[in-house]
């Protein structure tokens, strides 16, 4: 409970949000930390998943290296249309 903000921009914007919203000022440090804890943690997540799908495209691209993955045969040549 030893918390002892000395920014005084701080105190201004804690002010400010405590007067908008009806909150303590200390309601309000308290809601903000939260939802940047938790945007903190889906972008983390999203991070993640990025790695995952970057590690899967290499693996597959590895994988079919110098194959053919042409679909050209599946289309009538003149029509374009499902052979």
């Amino acid at each position: 409970m030893g918390l002892n903000i000395k920014n005084e921009r701080v105190h201004e914007l804690a002010k400010e949000a405590a007067r908008r919203t009806g909150r303590t000022q200390t309601g309000v440090i308290e809601v903000a930390l939260e939802e940047f804890l938790a945007r903190t943690e889906a972008e983390q997540s999203a991070e993640a998943r990025r790695r995952r799908a970057e590690e899967l495209i290499a693996d597959l691209q590895s994988m079919y290296a110098g194959q053919d993955l042409s679909t050209d045969f599946l289309y009538d040549d003149e029509t374009g249309l499902p052979a």
